[in-house]
């Protein structure tokens, strides 16, 4: 089976798999594992180059619409009578359940029902370790800086944070993405900074930069020097690699 997927959790999907192998093509921001560097790129998840994708000549384009904007791949997918799937997951629950789709999908339901129950029963076992927690740090969850947009109630990380022992300062927003203001957040005064800007490596988000916003110095967060680079593809792709930056989540929070 050919395979093309066109977006980064969609391939650490196909990874969590092991099924690497059946990949002939990404998007160009696909990453991870290293081996998919070296297939064929479609390019960037936003503007695929459908052209090439049809070139590849795939049995099942791996879709995505959880980022705003993709509804032009759904639509030249369409155009040029490709098949693909959609996996647009915001809970954890919908990711396992993404996992066993693209097991059947690409010819291994057991194995697809094998990975799904295995995520979940590994989330289970935060959940178990996160209830005993009677004190919860709060979190603000810097997702881009201007305009602000953080997660709210409908997200993936308001669960990785509660499976942290911890607490998202916008889990009371009914929204999966919530645009607010410098402002809001210094009023929610969380006890920790994430900084996990989209598209941008660890090392090019400057921690200072927060630091001397307006007012922003009165935060617990700025006092206590708890504001936290880390990796956005640990924590902005709806993937099982969510599970990897929880567990460096809270070492972080711990430490």
């Amino acid at each position: 089976m050919r395979v093309v997927s066109i977006c980064p959790s969609n391939t650490e999907i196909v990874a969590y798999l092991d099924k690497i192998d059946l990949l002939v093509g990404v998007d160009d921001y696909s990453d991870w594992p290293q081996a998919v560097n070296d297939l064929p790129k479609v390019g960037p998840d936003l503007s695929i180059d459908m052209d090439k994708v049809a070139a590849l000549e795939p049995d099942m384009v791996l879709a995505s619409l959880s980022v705003p904007g993709m509804e032009k791949n759904i639509d030249e997918l369409e155009a040029k009578q490709l098949p693909y799937i959609i996996l647009n997951p915001n809970s954890l629950e919908e990711i396992a359940a993404d996992i066993k789709r693209v097991g059947e999908v690409l010819g291994f339901e057991e194995l697809g029902e094998e990975k799904g129950n295995a995520f979940l029963h590994e989330v289970e076992s935060f959940q178990e370790k996160s209830s005993t927690t009677t004190k919860k740090p709060t979190l603000y969850w810097e997702w881009w800086p201007k305009p602000i947009f953080t997660p709210g109630e409908v997200n993936w990380l308001t669960e990785i944070s509660a499976l942290a022992g911890c607490e998202n300062v916008f889990a009371d927003e009914p929204v999966a993405s919530v645009q607010t203001d410098w402002e809001d957040v210094k009023r929610r005064d969380p006890d920790h900074i994430c900084m996990v800007w989209v598209g941008v490596k660890e090392e090019k988000m400057n921690p200072e930069l927060v630091r001397k916003r307006p007012g922003w110095h009165e935060m617990k967060a700025i006092q206590q020097n708890n504001i936290h680079v880390l990796e956005e593809s640990l924590f902005c792709r709806p993937s099982p690699r969510l599970l990897e930056g929880l567990q460096k989540l809270v070492l972080v929070i711990d430490s």
